[in-house]
């Protein structure tokens, strides 16, 4: 298999523009993807190889925007829907929540919604309260949602190009400052499937479950405590709904403790429903409590300590690890 190093918004790139050269249908939509190359440069050079009827710039206007990519789709297009960033999505909130999850179910299963919104989502460094929210738990309680949110290059392509064949409409969250991570990926076509997570170390003495640039961080924690013996299964989640909790049941089975770390707030959060799931199914095999890493409840400040303080960290994971363990 021949390999390439690339960073995750050329394996984003590369998905959109593989299907666009499979299926005519596609085509990409939103603020400043076209002549300025995204406001990431996600789309840099598609406007110049698909040109402007597939690569279609729009006016500041995202409720706009989204319903004819929505209006689209339902005549048989397959849209894919550039949110500067997912803040900017609530804009468009009537159109996402009450004509793209629900038309299906509506028409009387006479209307699929083949669309893929995309963009930024969660935290960057000191863009304060109006552009960090995590949306994957406010659009998770919906009905009609795919939702997805890679934690890396590899995933983000292979899931991208199955959210875009995919019939029904996909939020794919990518966060912002995982943009530039790179990693060795494959040049020939592939696809991740929707509604499966992925064992990304194993281990049995913890199961620590997460998705999005939080798995990166727990990656270091698992990497750090196996220096002190301590084995950690990782789970990164992948999608968020299907969620894959079969495999995370089958995981905590084995190693009878659990750690849930998220970049989203705790109340109604995506830890608030795996967490059930897995006493519903597991609580038996259960050693120690479920504990939670997570946001604050607080809008996110400024300040880049009190950034800090509040997001989760290293720190704060491997000590929620050493804690359910009993070590500390």
């Amino acid at each position: 298999m021949t390999t390439q190093l690339i960073d995750m918004r050329e394996a984003l790139r590369q998905a959109m523009d593989e299907e666009m050269a499979r299926d005519s249908r596609v085509f990409i939509i939103g603020e400043e993807v076209a002549e300025y190359n995204g406001a990431y440069k996600v789309t840099k050079g598609m406007l110049a190889k698909w040109g402007p009827e597939r690569v279609v710039d729009t006016p500041i206007s995202e409720e706009g925007f989204a319903g004819l990519a929505i209006g689209s789709a339902m005549t048989g297009l397959r849209p894919i829907v550039e949110f500067m960033s997912f803040n900017f999505s609530f804009v468009a909130a009537d159109q996402i929540i009450s004509n793209a999850a629900k038309m299906y179910y509506m028409s009387g299963n006479r209307f699929s919604v083949p669309v893929v919104f995309r963009g930024p989502n969660g935290a960057a460094a000191q863009v304060s309260s109006q552009h960090s929210h995590c949306v994957e738990a406010i659009y998770g309680n919906l009905p009609g949602l795919i939702i997805i949110a890679p934690s890396n290059p590899y995933d983000a392509k292979g899931l991208l190009k199955s959210a875009i064949r995919n019939n029904n409409p996909v939020l794919f969250l990518e966060q912002e400052l995982s943009y530039g991570d790179k990693m060795e990926i494959p040049v020939e076509e592939y696809l991740v499937p929707i509604g499966k997570a992925k064992v990304v170390r194993e281990g049995d003495h913890l199961t620590l479950v997460s998705h999005s640039r939080m798995v990166l961080l727990c990656q270091k924690v698992a990497d750090k405590l196996a220096q002190r013996g301590i084995r950690v299964e990782l789970i990164d989640l992948r999608t968020i709904k299907p969620l894959d909790i079969a495999t995370v049941a089958h995981s905590v089975r084995k190693t009878h403790h659990v750690v849930l770390v998220e970049e989203g707030h705790y109340f109604t959060g995506i830890c608030a429903e795996v967490g059930f799931e897995i006493q519903q199914r597991c609580f038996d095999f259960l050693d120690a409590p479920i504990v939670r890493v997570a946001q604050c409840e607080t809008p996110m400040p400024y300040s880049k300590a009190l950034e800090q303080e509040t997001m989760p960290t290293a720190d704060k994971i491997e000590r929620a690890v050493l804690e359910t363990l009993s070590i500390i």
